[in-house]
């Protein structure tokens, strides 16, 4: 069930230790908020100096208010920060919001006094948020104390940024987003984002959980936790730049982690990941519509050719398929529209708006009704009729009447929503138009820019109807006996017994040796030079030695030029019709074992054409993660090659993974390359990096 934050969001008292009569504080701001609703529960402001704050007597301390404080603010100077946080556990406090910073973000010795602040607010029972936060708001329990107002909604904002925060609000007013919570991260001494995205989930009120964070603290509890929400979860966060992540690492205290893995947890979990506030408030108000389908197949309609083609790019831009629409449905768009009308997709009316508002409405109507059909874009021109008349600018001649039927048009379509639930997000020139209120009013999302329209559509489709995304974090498997030895035939070993198949290979010291494996099965052979880290770049790989004379020659020339004490004598795989891949495991420190898959070989990292997910990688994901390759064509044979068995491949990098993810001593696992021929898988080389 998570940790009980009852005492955290809707406490029986609060008081402000610290509160302020000088603007300036943030105790005066905390204060003037936490006054807003005195007949909820009694607020007491506490200030050493006493007297009146705000107009109210102000307590000296915590001790002189006489009762229990259930949760308390402590916004003092850093050095009367523990004296404050004491006193409140003494006189029963069960939360604290802690505003005052100077704790991890300052450095080892602050961190230092961070933990043991958590360590003792824990040991009493109590929860605390922060330090280093900038308050806390619950619409629905008229908790204010934060020094922003937020508006009343749905979405739940947890953030590590106030004026992000803020920003967040002013740019949702348009779409009617409000919030019914807002939290300041800080530095998550004790409550964390996944604390906080648990209660969340349990939280009626919220129906969304927005986050913007620089630190995950745990992050794949973070992504199981929001894989579970049952409720939508946005992410903006920080460090896919170094010197955002300088930024970040320099106000928080945080460590950032690549954007690589941020963006595996998130397809993982099914997160919706975005890059700028304008982008999480465009997905969510999106997600507040209603309509979402789990199809990405999308109907393109416009009333001019410019904005449709612009707006079919940006949809594939943004992961929709726009295929062409079936004879049927083009039969149908051609009883509702007229000769000069182009119904393949993008639909275009092509003039026939002006003739007949309506138009609009009836195509709509029969895009939504079409089983090829998962979502509608509309874009361009519709809300300039109502426009002209209402005097917003730029609307095309014809008036009143024009503007009339516009509106009609948009309650029909409104009418056609009710009657099939699939998302529908408008684009249009003149979005505060009346026709285009008619639609927002409703729940349609309407947006000035094609890009927006577009990602907005992004977010609904490919989703289950719950609003999940369908995601799963894969759980850890219980952890292995350590390997102590990484060396080449030890990870070869801990592979073949999780079931990775390798070629014969023996591991040799001296020429005896090397001639005594090449007795035990038939060349041709493969030379490699051991404990080096690029085998291939250093000339430590002969390969196609036809037999043993080759063999020791190899041996003797590699020896005498590389040094190595070791190295391995292996059966030359067959090559033919084969594509090399590579499977690698990193152990992230946020997000623990990380798997990537991609094309392999010599030309890996030139080519960079690989993909990431958290590991252990399930077989279907995995071939789900080879598809989507920008190579994946090779896969299915190309130039008279044959198919590679994609299948076998899957189920090796399940295994790879599976064994990476039970050895938490393991900081770098690497099966490269993994070569698949069209029957069956085979690893060709393996390394492992201890922590």
């Amino acid at each position: 069930m998570g940790r009980d934050l009852t005492s955290l969001f809707d406490p029986a008292s609060v008081a402000v230790v610290g509160a302020s009569d000088d603007p300036a504080k943030y105790g005066h701001a905390v204060a003037s908020q936490a006054l807003r609703a005195p007949g909820r529960r009694p607020v007491h402001l506490v200030n050493r100096r006493g007297g009146t704050v705000l107009g109210r007597t102000a307590a000296t301390s915590l001790s002189a208010i006489g009762e229990p404080v259930e949760l308390v603010v402590v916004s003092v100077p850093g050095a009367g920060f523990e004296a404050a946080v004491d006193e409140a556990l003494a006189c029963g406090a069960k939360a604290i919001v802690a505003i005052t910073a100077g704790f991890a973000e300052a450095g080892p010795a602050g961190l230092a006094r961070q933990r043991a602040v958590a360590d003792r607010v824990r040991a009493a029972g109590a929860v605390l948020v922060g330090p280093n936060c900038l308050g806390i708001a619950d619409n629905t329990t008229e908790l204010y104390l934060a020094s922003d107002r937020f508006a009343p909604g749905g979405v739940a904002l947890l953030s590590q940024s106030g004026n992000l925060a803020l920003e967040l609000q002013l740019r949702g007013e348009p779409y009617g987003l409000g919030f019914s919570r807002f939290v300041s991260l800080g530095n998550q001494a004790d409550v964390t984002l996944v604390d906080l995205v648990e209660d969340c989930a349990r939280h009626r009120a919220t129906t969304a959980i927005a986050v913007y964070a620089e630190d995950f603290g745990d992050g794949r509890a973070f992504a199981a936790a929001a894989a579970a929400a049952g409720k939508p979860v946005v992410l903006l966060t920080a460090g896919r730049g170094s010197a955002s992540a300088r930024s970040a690492q320099s106000h928080t205290g945080a460590l950032t982690t690549s954007a690589d893995v941020v963006s595996a947890a998130c397809r993982d979990a099914g997160i919706e990941l975005v890059r700028t506030p304008r982008e999480m408030t465009v997905v969510l108000a999106a997600l507040a519509a209603g309509p979402r389908t789990a199809g990405r197949r999308t109907a393109v309609f416009t009333d001019g050719g410019g904005h449709g083609a612009v707006a079919a790019d940006a949809a594939e831009d943004a992961g929709l398929d726009v295929p062409e629409l079936g004879a049927r449905t083009q039969e149908r768009l051609r009883s509702v529209l007229w000769e000069q009308s182009s119904v393949g997709n993008p639909v275009d009316l092509a003039g026939m708006g002006e003739q007949r508002p309506l138009s609009y409405a009836d195509t709509v109507g029969e895009l939504l009704a079409g089983d090829e059909v998962d979502a509608v874009l509309m874009t361009g021109y519709f809300g300039g009729y109502a426009a002209s008349d209402g005097g917003l600018g730029g609307g095309a001649a014809g008036g009143s009447v024009l503007a009339e039927g516009e509106t009609r048009a948009a309650k029909e379509i409104v009418a056609h929503l009710a009657a099939v639930a699939k998302p529908l997000v408008v684009q249009s020139m003149y979005p505060r138009s009346a026709s285009c209120r008619v639609l927002a009013e409703a729940g349609v999302p309407v947006f000035s820019a094609t890009e927006d329209a577009a990602r907005a559509l992004a977010a609904v489709t490919g989703r289950v109807s719950s609003g999940r995304g369908g995601g799963a974090v894969p759980p850890l498997p219980p952890a292995a006996a350590p390997l102590r030895d990484p060396g080449y035939h030890a990870v070869r070993a801990l592979l073949a017994e999780a079931g990775v198949p390798f070629p014969a290979a023996r591991e040799v010291t001296d020429e005896a040796g090397l001639l005594a494996a090449a007795a035990e099965f038939e060349g041709p052979y493969v030379l490699k030079a051991l404990h080096l880290l690029h085998k291939s770049d250093a000339g430590g790989v002969a390969l196609r030695l036809a037999d043993r004379a080759a063999l020791l020659a190899a041996y003797r020339e590699m020896r005498a030029r590389l040094g190595a004490p070791a190295h391995s004598v292996e059966a030359m795989a067959d090559l033919t019709d084969g594509i090399e891949l590579i499977v690698g495991v990193n152990r992230d420190p946020r997000f623990g074992p990380v798997a990537m898959v991609g094309l392999g070989g010599v030309l890996t990292e030139t080519l960079r054409d690989v993909a990431f997910a958290l590991a252990p990688v399930p077989a279907g994901r995995a071939e789900e993660l080879l598809r989507g390759l920008r190579s994946a064509a090779l896969l299915d044979g190309v130039r008279g090659r044959p198919a590679v068995d994609v299948a076998a491949a899957a189920a090796v990098v399940e295994r790879i993974t599976a064994a990476a993810a039970a050895h938490p001593e393991i900081a770098e696992l690497e099966v490269n390359p993994l070569l698949v021929r069209p029957d069956g898988a085979l690893a060709l080389d393996a390394r492992a990096v201890l922590h």
